[in-house]
């Protein structure tokens, strides 16, 4: 999921992976994957982000030291959040005039604004009218979210 899952689309050097769980729990699901070399992102952005208006629990999980880039998003399914993701992806790859005008704006807003955290702040206005966008077509083409599996 997330820009690199889009082909054609600018991103940054980092895979962002959706797992849908039936529940999170920090203290089962953590050690868990600790025990692969992942480590639970101490960032506040971590355990909670805001979709449709709702607010979902979340643990994002970096790899382990030296390995490629990327986070490991958990999300329940079936929650807004993880909906979010999947929508994301799938309207870009299917409109390629979003997906380039998506692309066109986040390589000027990374030349412009260098401080990551800078940078979240200015584009989450940004991905409001994107998904807006997306869920009028999701509506106009009766997309739903893929099945587990």
């Amino acid at each position: 999921m997330g820009s690199t899952s889009v082909p054609g689309l600018p991103a940054k050097d980092c895979i962002d992976v959706q797992v849908r769980m039936r529940s999170i729990d920090e203290a089962r699901d953590a050690p868990l994957l600790a025990g692969i070399g992942f480590r639970c992102r101490p960032e506040p952005w971590n355990r909670v982000e805001v979709a449709g208006g709702r607010r979902c629990h979340k643990l994002v999980f970096a790899p382990p030291a030296g390995a490629r880039a990327c986070n490991v998003h958990l999300r329940v399914d079936g929650g807004p959040n993880a909906r979010f993701a999947l929508l994301f992806r799938d309207f870009l790859r299917a409109d390629r005039n979003a997906c380039r005008a998506w692309g066109a704006f986040k390589q000027r807003l990374a030349l412009s604004v260098p401080d990551l955290s800078d940078y979240g702040q200015i584009k989450a206005p940004a991905t409001e009218v994107l998904m807006a966008a997306a869920e009028r077509w999701a509506e106009e083409t009766g997309w739903s979210v893929p099945p587990v599996g």
